[in-house]
């Protein structure tokens, strides 16, 4: 097991607080500092695994405050907003009718109608007219009806069809 400077393991916790994985992570310590490395031990400088050795506060607190910095961060990159990628689907749309591309064009129509449906995230949203919330009524309901009757309301149906 390789020895450590300060920076060494500040390098490394911030890496892994930015969701880097324990290969990657070594990788670049190689590279950076000429440092071998494993990624066992790498893995231990990430307080959120079972792995970690006792990993030092201060080096615990650098590694949530990298993370909390690094989520916001993620909300200002563009390819994180919908409107952004709506933007980036309408100019490819724009330059494949151009070029009399059908294919891709259809590709980019489903594509967006994925990104507006929600298509790529786990939120489902269950509203009414107008984003009220849902209501049950009985407007099509009735109570008084006889089985001679639904059985001829059923009948014209089908003879409709």
């Amino acid at each position: 097991m390789a020895t450590l400077t300060e920076d060494q393991k500040v390098f490394i916790v911030q890496a892994l607080a930015c969701y880097d994985s324990p290969s990657t992570v070594a990788a670049a310590v190689k590279d950076q500092f000429g440092v071998i490395v494993s990624r066992q031990q790498v893995e231990s400088y990430d307080h959120t695994k079972a792995s970690s050795n006792g990993v030092a506060k201060k080096l615990v607190a650098l590694f949530d405050e990298t993370r909390e910095r690094f989520l916001e961060g993620v909300a200002a990159v563009p390819v994180a907003k919908q409107v952004y990628r709506l933007r980036v689907l309408q100019r490819a749309l724009e330059r494949s009718e151009k070029q009399g591309n059908s294919a891709m064009v259809l590709q980019i129509l489903e594509q967006a109608a994925k990104e507006l449906g929600g298509v790529y995230t786990n939120r489902k949203e269950l509203t009414g007219k107008d984003g009220q919330p849902l209501a049950m009524t009985s407007t099509n309901v009735t109570t008084n009806v006889t089985p001679e009757q639904l059985k001829e309301a059923v009948q014209s149906v089908r003879d409709r069809f």
